[in-house]
């Protein structure tokens, strides 16, 4: 039981406000370079009240990072690994909930301890498929010597490849699999009653039409908390587009935000230009705001909606 007392909603509010805050003073002090030129923001002491070049460096942001271009691209990827992340995650929870068999708790398990694996750790072998996605497929044809096969009998080389860098292919497919998404998916798929599922097979409906029918307009809440962690986590990939894309067309926004601002040196070279880099971090920045405001509602049901 929870003890609701004057003193203790005051101490929480006031914790509250003070995280509120120390979350809100960088967006605060970001919106305040943005608005000033480089004079006024490399100024000491630094001045902490919004100017009037905010429109300016804006313009100045999005033309010098090419950032309408690099929206689409980014906007394409999130939309692709968020779908990609929402379909597989449902399909792989519904198989491990709803089918019987001896391993389904095994790969669960297998799938859940990838959650300490995080692509930073992966990279490496992530980049190698990316190279190259048939890899797998040419070692095993290597090792059974059916390529030998071929080659001694028809004089053909058999050499499977399918490269995946420069394309949005390789920047959606590796980011698809979460375990997370699996997780959150077999939670909610354990609150469904039994009787549901019975009534559903003497319905005459097969395992696919139960998923499409019953399961998904039940768990819209899920797929919308979902869809918001994913889209956010999508939009501000950096490591890895920065390491598959080489071609420009493909450059996603975080890796171009990051060139807003040169390298200096003492020998020489360009100023780096905070404020507009700092215009540029706004526009990166507004997608995922208005994702995240005009979804946390659902956000916040599917991550807590216990209902059957």
């Amino acid at each position: 039981m929870i003890e609701r007392t004057p003193l203790l909603n005051i101490a929480t509010h006031a914790i509250l406000a003070v995280g509120l805050l120390l979350m809100l003073l960088p967006m605060y002090l970001v919106i305040v370079a943005a608005s000033h030129s480089l004079q006024d923001v490399v100024a000491v002491p630094p001045n902490l009240l919004p100017g009037d070049q905010l429109w300016v460096n804006l313009q100045a942001a999005w033309e010098k990072g090419h950032l309408g271009d690099r929206f689409v691209t980014t906007f394409i990827v999130a939309m692709g690994v968020m779908t990609g992340k929402i379909v597989m995650s449902c399909i792989t929870a519904f198989g491990i909930v709803f089918f019987d068999h001896r391993l389904k708790m095994p790969i669960f398990w297998l799938i859940f301890i990838t959650l300490m694996l995080p692509l930073e750790v992966r990279i490496v072998p992530t980049y190698a498929v990316a190279a190259n996605a048939l890899l797998p497929f040419q070692t095993l044809l290597d090792l059974s010597g059916i390529t030998w096969i071929i080659n001694a009998l028809s004089g053909i080389e058999v050499k499977l490849e399918w490269n995946l860098l420069n394309s949005y292919a390789g920047l959606i497919m590796p980011l698809v699999a979460t375990a997370t998404g699996t997780f959150l998916y077999r939670q909610f798929y354990l609150t469904i009653p039994e009787e549901l599922v019975e009534a559903a097979k003497m319905d005459g409906a097969g395992p696919l039409r139960f998923l499409w029918d019953v399961l998904i307009p039940l768990s819209r809440t899920n797929i919308a908390a979902l869809a918001t962690i994913m889209f956010v986590y999508a939009w501000n990939q950096y490591l890895w587009p920065l390491l598959v894309v080489t071609d420009q067309s493909y450059a996603m926004i975080a890796v171009e935000l990051s060139r807003l601002v040169p390298k200096f040196s003492a020998t020489g070279g360009e100023v780096p230009k905070w404020h507009i880099a700092m215009a540029g971090t706004l526009i990166v920045m507004l997608p995922p705001i208005v994702v995240v405001v005009f979804m946390q509602r659902w956000f916040v049901r599917g991550l807590i909606n216990t209902d059957k």
